[in-house]
């Protein structure tokens, strides 16, 4: 297929793409036409349907994969397609892979990782709480799709899972330099941290905050489901499931970055840093994605890290 990043102005196309967007409109002299935005995992392509009764094209809606057929132009300096042809794709004409931001990383092999973090986890009642949920297929599977953000940092298929393990890869780096950490606590703790991102947002390809997400929040719900897990396990120790469930309830640190409480034992110190590291980290990397290696330009004030941001410079310099 050709990617959006690819296409070039005056070229034909005919291709599938997903339907992002789609809205009717009226030109200056009061005539109809369709408005879409078009995206694949390179990016999005403003598209338009200036005659949309005419024949070849066919009825379809958003997040549709649609075929279409039309011409590359520029509009104030940006890439545009006008569409002449256009109908919903068919299954076989389409990987929805190519459609998707993804993970750099291997999925599987990051969940495999992930499963073998879980089994260093000696108490019993800590894995059987792990196993009831990762060792679900149903639950991997979900899992493994699902972004860890709409927007910000791992917003991607597979951002749940990387960014989890980054997490926990931390937390367990951070059990072994400060010993009076408990592994068991603070490792289960991070693998769950962020368990309320598979309510709070939809699944690709809408990857869009849900009801329940933008009542909730990830983090009540996330302390919810991890609740009502651990009801449902004979003997599990009332003090650690508390303290679980408040370092879930305080991983993002600070009341006004939507923690319900502020850490108040060392684990949900350590998982408030580990998971505020990788999101920066993320967040950095995402915003110098598109800056070639060895361009040290400054790139301007960034809003995340309130700050004029650019790249290391090279050893070279």
């Amino acid at each position: 297929m050709r990617f959006i990043k690819d296409l070039t102005e005056g070229e034909r196309v005919n291709d599938v793409y997903l339907c992002r967007k789609k809205q009717s409109a009226l030109t200056k002299a009061g005539k109809p036409y369709e408005s879409l935005t078009l995206q694949d995992k390179t990016g999005t392509l403003d598209a338009k349907i200036w005659e949309p009764g005419s024949m070849g094209i066919d009825d379809f809606d958003e997040m549709d994969y649609i075929f279409v057929t039309g011409d590359v132009t520029s509009f104030q300096g940006a890439n545009q397609l006008n569409i002449k042809r256009v109908r919903v794709a068919q299954e076989g004409e389409y990987v929805a892979g190519d459609y998707l931001p993804c993970s750099e990383k291997d999925v599987d092999q990051m969940y495999e990782e992930l499963l073998g973090i879980i089994a260093t986890v000696k108490a019993p009642y800590m894995r059987q709480l792990l196993d009831s949920f990762f060792g679900d297929t149903d639950f991997a599977k979900q899992f493994k799709f699902h972004s860890a953000a709409k927007s910000v940092h791992h917003g991607f298929v597979g951002g749940l899972l990387e960014h989890t393990l980054s997490v926990t890869k931390n937390c367990v780096f951070f059990a072994q330099m400060y010993p009076m950490l408990n592994r068991d606590l603070l490792v289960t703790a991070a693998i769950f941290h962020d368990i309320g991102k598979l309510n709070e947002l939809s699944p690709f390809p809408q990857n869009d905050y849900t009801d329940e997400g933008q009542l909730l929040g990830h983090i009540m719900i996330g302390a919810q489901r991890v609740q009502e897990r651990i009801v449902t396990i004979p003997d599990f120790p009332a003090v650690r499931a508390r303290e679980l469930v408040h370092c879930i309830l305080a991983h993002h640190g600070e009341l006004e970055y939507g923690s319900p409480k502020k850490p108040a034992i060392a684990e949900a110190v350590a998982l408030s840093f580990a998971d505020n590291l990788d999101a920066k980290m993320e967040t950095m990397k995402e915003a110098l994605d598109n800056v070639a290696m060895n361009d040290v330009k400054w790139q301007g004030f960034n809003r995340l890290f309130e700050s004029n941001i650019r790249r290391t410079s090279p050893e070279s310099q």
